[in-house]
């Protein structure tokens, strides 16, 4: 025995020497943060998009396609009482529709946040004129808005008569 042990005490100085030679371990670095922009509170977020909704009514009133291009996904979906329409659809015949609206109001509006690029408003629409020769009936309306590369837009709308 006492002629192994010199044998073991340069066998442990040998392994302690490979593994205090060893790099050490470090974490690996996570990956960067995406920079954040400011963080919107909701009242802000309604603001926002009750403004960009009141901005396609203000289209509707003047039969003006431009902000329904410009607001509306390519892929939107528009529904009412004449059934189901896409954003085309909708820009095609804006400005032949038989509408004539002299004024309308916008009440009662609610934000439900679905996600950080997804939000629902629900709102109460009134509007003074014709369509069709008879009158703009109120309507309790909702739009799904999502956000895409920064932008927000109406990705689906929905319109039912109030009663």
């Amino acid at each position: 025995m006492k002629r192994h042990l010199p044998l073991a005490a340069v066998l442990v100085l040998a392994l302690a020497g490979f593994c205090f030679a060893q790099p050490q371990a470090t974490a690996s670095p996570s990956p960067a943060a995406k920079p954040r922009g400011p963080r919107v509170t909701k009242a802000q977020l309604m603001k926002e998009l009750s403004e960009m909704e009141t901005a396609l009514w203000n289209a509707w009133k003047n039969k003006d396609a431009k902000p329904f291009e410009t607001h509306l996904s390519s892929d939107s979906v528009m529904v009412g009482e004449m059934g189901v329409g896409a954003k085309n659809d909708v820009v095609k015949m804006m400005a032949s529709m038989p509408c004539d609206v002299k004024s309308y109001t916008l009440t009662d509006w609610k934000l439900t946040k679905l996600g950080a690029s997804t939000a629902l408003i629900t709102y109460k629409g009134a509007a003074e004129g014709t369509c069709g020769g008879q009158p703009i009936p109120t309507t309790w309306s909702s739009s799904l808005w999502v956000k895409r590369k920064g932008t927000w837009q109406a990705a689906f709308h929905q319109e039912t008569p109030a009663k």
